[in-house]
Order: structure tokens, then sequence, then C-alpha cells
């Protein structure tokens, strides 16, 4: 049966105790009506007996999130066959400069969990002599963490296409809804919930941090003399 308005914790309760009553166990309970996580969530909190969600108009038309404010910002360039130069936007908000150089997402696990993400410049990665390897947050360069108890690592950004062709193949949406449910399940609880989560700490390498903030103080020197131009 599908319910689709009303009190769907308490319906969903009564029609299952009316169901069982009449001997149709195997008869599930289909709730929808603008469901998203949250509602959900509540729903399963307050023991309602659903078996099937029937999520559409949230999933759909991206409720919350109408407008993807996508910006493509330039990061490194090279000449055919030459070395590869960074590249930096500035900004008066320290959240829009841009990161330079080939970035790559390293994600750190400990125990099976994932602890943190480091994002680093391929051509100059982090030396694994070096010791272990420090993130630090790109709004706030106070904020550090050193990444010693990580036991497993896994690189985030595979290529797809490269120069027009197709270099990986993808995967299904079976084994792709499978790995999502994986990679989900090696966070912590208390950074999936929906009310006041956990942040994930997410950083720059140390040697990238530098290497950005250097590029920021070059640039602003530079502006700051053609201000006073005549």
């Amino acid at each position: 049966i599908r319910l689709d308005s009303g009190d769907l914790a308490y319906l969903s309760i009564e029609a299952r105790r009316i169901l069982d009553e009449a001997g149709l166990e195997d008869v599930p309970i289909v709730a929808s009506n603008d469901l998203d996580e949250h509602v959900i969530g509540s729903l399963q909190q307050q023991d309602a007996r659903i078996a099937i969600w029937g999520v559409g108009t949230r999933l759909t038309t991206s409720f919350d999130q109408p407008a993807f404010g996508g910006v493509y910002k330039l990061s490194a360039c090279r000449e055919p066959g030459g070395p590869w130069r960074d590249r930096l936007k500035i900004s008066e908000q320290t959240a829009k400069v841009s990161i330079p150089g080939v970035l790559q997402v390293r994600r750190g696990f400990r125990r099976g969990e994932a602890v943190a993400d480091m994002i680093f410049d391929e051509q100059r990665p982090p030396a694994p002599d070096a010791g272990p390897p420090v993130i630090v947050d790109p709004l706030d360069p106070t904020r550090r963490r050193t990444l010693g108890d990580v036991d497993e690592t896994q690189d985030l950004l595979q290529p797809v296409f490269r120069g027009g062709r197709q270099v990986t193949e993808l995967p299904d949406i079976h084994a792709a809804r499978e790995r999502a449910a994986r990679e989900l399940g090696r966070f912590h609880a208390g950074v999936k919930r929906f009310v006041h989560p956990h942040g994930f700490p997410v950083g720059l390498e140390s040697g990238l941090a530098e290497r950005r903030l250097a590029l920021m103080l070059e640039a602003r020197g530079h502006a700051g003399h053609a201000d006073h131009a005549p």
C-alpha cells in the first residue's frame, strides 16, 4: 500500500498492524510526499513501518540548491611539451583564492575509517621520507594537522578523458551505487549525521600551502605597486 499524505509515521504503524492482523505480513508499505533525507531520518526515529521510500520531487529538482555556482579557475598551464607553471587567482575573500598546481586529493584512513583529505600538487608530492605530512586549513593557516596516524591512503581524482579520449572504463550504475555505499560506510557516523555534523578535515599539504601563500603575497605586492603608480 502507498501512503502519500498525513502523519506518515502513525499511519504506517497502524497500517502495518492491520495488515499483519489480517495475515498480510508480506504486503509492503510505500511512503511518498516530498520526502528528503531529513524527513526520512525523522520517520525512522519514530519507528515508522515503511519498507519503500518514494523519493521524487526533492531528488529530481535539486530542491535545496536550485542553482549550481560552479566557477572554472585555472590552476596550472604549460606550453606543449613544457613544464607546468602555477597559476593563481586572488580575491578579497580568502575562500575564493584559487589553489595553484596540478592538483590531487589523497584520503587517509586509520583502521579502515576515513580521517582526513589532503590536497597536494602532483608535480611536488610530499616526500615519503620527510615524515608524516601536515595539512593546513586553506581558510586559517594556523589550523594544522599532522597525519601521523594514517595507515592507508587513496588518491581520489582519476582521469576519465585525456586529449578528448576516454581513458577510464566507467562502472555501471549498480557498481557505482555499491562503491558509493562502501565509501560512505568508511566515514564516522558523526560526520554523516544531519544535525550538527562534525566537519571532516580537508587541508592543503604544507608545501602547497606555503607556495600558495608566497604567490598570494607576490601578486598582492605587484597590485600594490600598480595602485600607487602615477
